[in-house]
């Protein structure tokens, strides 16, 4: 029966990590963006170790025991274990590039270096140790890392995307906060699990499910929660701009308001940009609304490509 069961969850997780990653390639399709670039880097990364880090201990006691000695099974899961842990930093170092870019942050390649070689380092020393034998086990040290860098990096990343930087933005400053909440809330859940886990069987298959569905949260939910500008590639800065004004009437400040729209900026951080009232921003938006005859956001900025565009 337990077997059975086994089989279900793995069935359910193969089902989500599918999901993820198909639905971020949708989204770097449809908008063209480097942020969605890098939302898909990470569910591959980030179910690679699930698989092969997660899945792969379970198939590893299920199946070598019958082969190996006790102490050659017990060397080679704690060394399959490390090797797992190059995918899952990886997918932090894009979870950290995906938060940067959806608040309007810029990192350079020095971010990069620093975070790898750091993390290399840590994997180095928890190889040494485990090379050591020392009293405290490689799956007990590789827990409480990953415990900790997960809270911090993810802590990171969803602080991020809370703050908006000073980069042109995608989404509006509550659908982010929106997403900020989700990410921390699973973040809290996976911690929990793991650290209350001690090889219960229960708690195994919880956290397996908290891993896997948690990591489908961003892509389901930007796909179908969240309403995005297009990418800056296909902006109102890259098309025939003035044409557009001209055919609807469009005034200086309308035009620079029908920008900052097209930018992906909220309301809130129109009017702080370009230094008039909130109240100024909305009777604006409203009267660009009734010029151009569309009720909504993505409605204007799909009528400034297509008449910009031509």
């Amino acid at each position: 029966m337990l077997l059975y069961f086994v089989y279900l969850i793995f069935i359910l997780t193969v089902a989500m990590a599918a999901g993820g990653v198909i639905l971020s390639a949708k989204l770097q399709k449809k908008y063209d963006h480097d942020l969605f670039s890098s939302l898909l880097y990470y569910q591959v990364f980030i179910y690679t170790f699930g698989f092969y880090g997660i899945w792969g201990q379970v198939l590893i006691r299920s199946f070598l025991p019958a082969y190996l000695s006790g102490d050659v099974l017990t060397r080679f899961y704690d060394i399959s274990l490390l090797l797992g842990l190059p995918f899952v930093i990886f997918a932090w170092m894009m979870l950290l590039q995906f938060s940067s870019k959806i608040s309007g942050n810029l990192r350079n390649n020095w971010f990069v270096f620093g975070f790898l070689l750091i993390n290399i380092l840590v994997i180095i020393l928890l190889g040494y140790l485990t090379g050591k034998s020392v009293s405290v086990g490689p799956l007990y040290l590789v827990k409480y890392y990953f415990i900790i860098a997960n809270f911090v990096y993810t802590g990171v990343a969803s602080i991020q995307i809370f703050y908006s930087g000073r980069g042109s933005l995608l989404a509006s400053t509550n659908e982010r906060r929106k997403v900020a909440a989700g990410v921390f809330i699973i973040l809290l859940v996976q911690s929990v699990i793991l650290i209350l886990f001690n090889a219960q069987t229960i708690l195994g298959f919880l956290f397996v499910l908290s891993y896997f569905a948690g990591n489908t949260f961003l892509p389901f939910y930007i796909t179908y929660g969240m309403e995005l500008e297009k990418s800056s590639k296909n902006s109102a800065t890259d098309l025939s701009f003035e044409g557009f004004c001209k055919r609807y009437e469009v005034s200086p400040r309308e035009s620079d308001i029908i920008r900052e729209i097209c930018n992906g900026l909220s309301n809130k951080e129109i009017s702080e940009k370009l230094f008039i009232s909130l109240q100024t921003v909305k009777d604006h938006t409203h009267r660009i609304y009734i010029k151009t005859n569309v009720k909504s956001r993505a409605q204007l900025m799909n009528l400034v490509r297509e008449i910009g565009g031509k």
